[in-house]
């Protein structure tokens, strides 16, 4: 069904917009001074926050918004019931989608598996990765940035962590896109998540009589408080580790490359001087966010002169909140040596993202052997980007060429 076009951003948004989802910022700058937190009715209704200040504030204060429901789209509606258990094949997501204690112990279990330690661990093997996928492209002097080199990282990585076969790869991939990039198409979303839900049962099964050294595993053989996790705890963490380790992290490195492929300037400047290849990670993260989180008002709350009430949908634009003169120098421009970057593109708050070391070491493992092997390239003639957005905004496509 075709959607009517948006006429007023401020008070009739739609996050799945294509123009929207291709070129965001104006719509944001216009926003950010005109009304800063948005209101719209489209998909169950919400608010939209784009300031650093109010996005900050509301990712910190748990009392009022809940993680029960942290998608984009408005499970609940205006009624304000409390959702149910699982949405599809996938149960809640513990610890993104829950509250505390909940979230307290599941966390703390999920943090030690994207430890610095654990991240060293895997660097080399990402590494190993990136430069196989990249020296197989460098011979043809042309490639898709984003789905011949992006979309294979992540998600091999995660599934070494979760102890599935990497060929399931290309499978885990179909799965992420249709949860989170085509949210809105309700029967692809149901589907994906019931396939992904079934598979991920079968592998809790297994591990049962069959422990890896994988996260499965550990979390099965775990006690909390003298007993054991329940099943469906353990299969909502591994569901979230896939759902959300995926497509947030590809759309970063797609993002990054597309970046150095439209701005030659500071593509030679990274080549010239790798030492700045952490900073520019961040940089990188902060002017291309992936993702915005979803919370529900716990109890009536006025934020910034708007009057939120009990079940209402709020978006944390964390990408919005991130390209905030307010908060940042030069906002829209990308600063590679920018020294100071509180970026949110992690989230805050007791959700912060339990794998960021794991996110940004992929980032810059990634760039460091793209450019390593293809140190000039650019946009192909006529190429179409393709861009997705909703929950997760990143480039799909991203046609580039260069020497041979």
């Amino acid at each position: 069904m075709t959607r009517p076009p948006v006429s007023d951003w401020a008070r009739d948004y739609d996050i799945f917009d294509p123009d929207y989802v291709v070129d965001p910022y104006p719509v944001w700058d216009d926003l950010r001074s005109s009304c800063p937190i948005a209101r719209s009715e489209r998909w169950g209704g919400s608010w939209m926050p784009t300031t650093y200040a109010d996005v900050d504030a509301i990712a910190h204060d748990v009392a009022h918004f809940s993680s029960i429901d942290v998608g984009v789209l408005n499970a609940n509606g205006d009624t304000g019931e409390e959702l149910p258990i699982s949405a599809g094949g996938i149960p809640v997501l513990p610890p993104i989608s829950v509250d505390p204690p909940l979230h307290t112990w599941t966390r703390r279990l999920m943090l030690p598996w994207f430890s610095h330690r654990r991240v060293e661990e895997l660097e080399h093997v990402t590494r190993d990765l990136c430069r196989s996928l990249v020296e197989r492209l460098a011979p043809n002097g042309t490639a898709d940035a984003a789905a011949d080199y992006a979309q294979q990282i992540p998600v091999r990585i995660i599934s070494r962590v979760l102890g599935v076969p990497e060929d399931m790869s290309d499978t885990f991939t179909g799965w992420v896109r249709d949860v989170l990039e085509f949210a809105h198409d309700e029967r692809r979303r149901e589907a994906a998540s019931q396939a992904v839900g079934l598979y991920l049962f079968e592998q809790v099964q297994r591990r049962k009589t069959d422990p890896g050294d994988d996260l499965i595993s550990e979390l099965l053989h775990t006690d909390v408080d003298g007993g054991e996790i329940s099943d469906e705890i353990v299969l909502g963490m591994a569901a979230l580790t896939l759902v959300a380790g995926v497509d947030t992290t590809w759309s970063a490195i797609g993002s990054a490359l597309w970046h150095l492929a439209t701005h030659p300037d500071d593509r030679r400047r990274l080549v010239a001087e790798p030492e700045l290849m952490p900073t520019a990670t961040e940089e990188l993260l902060r002017a291309y966010s992936p993702v915005t989180m979803g919370r529900v008002v716990a109890a009536d709350v006025e934020v910034n002169g708007c009057p939120m009430r009990q079940g209402d949908k709020v978006l944390l634009n964390f990408p919005a909140a991130n390209r905030d003169p307010a908060a940042f120098e030069r906002a829209d421009e990308v600063v590679l040596d920018r020294a100071h970057n509180r970026h949110l593109a992690f989230g805050a708050g007791i959700h912060r993202c339990a794998g960021s070391n794991l996110a940004r070491m992929e980032v810059r493992v990634a760039v460091e052997e793209w450019l390593r092997a293809i140190p000039e390239f650019r946009l192909a003639d006529g190429a179409e980007v393709v861009w997705a957005g909703g929950q997760v905004r990143g480039p799909r496509h991203v046609p580039v060429v260069f020497p041979r």
